[in-house]
């Protein structure tokens, strides 16, 4: 006998334009799992718009009207940064399952209540850390737990974007550019890609960090209008993971050419790298292809990695499609709700991530190295640097 499907509200759904648009509907789309039932947007209009676009029988312009709806069983919430915590909450207090996009809110605050407000509703809750489910990080952390590079050593980061390239951002990308709405370069690019290092070698103990903010005006494109940014376009970091391996990592936007992300694990075995390729490229781990490369001999070239198929269970969607990440976590989402299991990063490692970044603001404010884990001063969480 066939499953019941299980039927997603998404809430920040466009007929035109956004990560819905672009990640979620083909996600799951390729999986059987799933139905998108109900859809939510700004305006009755756009709202009818979007469930036509995305195959859904409801639509609506109230995040609480979508979520308590019997046709509702996981409430997607995929609206900009600052407008994360209201739908959550409607999902939580109508008891649905829930999944919201990174960052989870726009300060640590916000992030620690809904995590709790989480755990007290029971319910299964994800955050959005999609890297983790790109295949060849799957396969590196299966490679380095089997000693494949022997004793972890090192690993090295550079991570260029490529959005704001010559100095112009597209009209969704501007309200990024406020440090205030938490959504920034330190926060997206950041989080999933210092996520996904952790998620493979383990936690940091200590960092020193520094942001820049070295275009400090951009160009809307299309409208000419001018936006000051506060945001940090550059991380400079450098740590110390719980069994002492040496952490560097470079992430910037605005690459003008050639916008990439390459990881690098080094060991007394053996090294790794996982190399972004692909139209995406210029988008970092959380949507970009990537290809494991490795080696054991000394001073030969790396090689290509095979990925097992065991990694890649969205079979659904082109590997270099920009939601394939996407459709692989939604995978995992489907067999948790399935089993009753929470192999999903929930509320609370969303939480984790967003402190993370905390103690990367106040290294870079005070110019210090900072021990990762220690409780924050009071008046500190969320503080920004520069």
């Amino acid at each position: 006998m066939e499953a019941k499907k299980i039927r997603v509200g998404i809430i920040g759904a466009d007929a035109e334009r956004g990560w819905a648009l672009r990640a979620h509907l083909p996600a799951l789309r390729a999986l059987p799992d799933f139905e998108i039932s109900a859809v939510a947007a700004r305006s009755p209009e756009s709202a009818r718009a979007a469930a036509h676009r995305f195959g859904a029988a409801h639509a609506f312009d109230d995040a609480r009207q979508l979520a308590e709806h019997p046709d509702v069983d996981l409430v997607a919430v995929t609206v900009e940064v600052p407008a994360h915590a209201e739908p959550v909450r409607a999902a939580l207090a109508a008891g649905k399952h829930v999944h919201c996009e990174w960052p989870l809110g726009r300060t640590t605050e916000e992030a620690v209540a809904l995590a709790e407000s989480a755990r007290e509703a029971g319910v299964h809750h994800t955050i959005g850390l999609q890297a983790r489910y790109a295949p060849a990080i799957g396969r590196a952390r299966e490679l380095i737990a089997d000693g494949y590079v022997g004793r972890v050593t090192s690993a090295t980061v550079y991570s260029a974007l490529g959005t704001g390239a010559a100095g112009q951002v597209p009209a969704w990308a501007a309200y990024t550019l406020d440090r205030r709405n938490g959504a920034g370069l330190l926060e997206v690019a950041g989080g999933h890609t210092l996520d996904a290092l952790q998620y493979v070698l383990g936690d940091f103990t200590e960092l020193s960090a520094g942001l820049s903010v070295r275009t400090p005006v951009r160009t809307v494109a299309g409208t000419g209008a001018t936006v000051e940014v506060t945001s940090p376009d550059h991380l400079l970091l450098n740590g110390t993971l719980a069994d002492g391996v040496v952490v560097s990592a470079h992430i910037h936007g605005a690459k003008v050419s050639e916008a990439r992300t390459r990881l690098e694990i080094s060991g007394t075995r053996g090294d790794l790298a996982l190399v972004s390729v692909g139209p995406n490229s210029a988008a970092g781990v959380r949507t970009g292809e990537l290809r494991l490369l490795g080696s054991q001999v000394v001073d030969s070239a790396q090689r290509e990695m095979p990925v097992p198929r065991r990694h890649r269970w969205a079979a659904g969607m082109p590997l270099g499609a920009e939601g394939f990440n996407v459709a692989q976590m939604y995978g995992r989402i489907a067999s948790d709700l399935r089993t009753g299991a929470r192999t999903t990063p929930g509320f609370e490692e969303g939480v984790r991530v967003h402190r993370l970044l905390d103690e990367i603001r106040r290294s870079a404010g005070a110019g210090l190295r900072q021990q990762v884990g220690e409780a924050p001063e009071s008046g500190t969480e969320g503080s920004e640097a520069p």
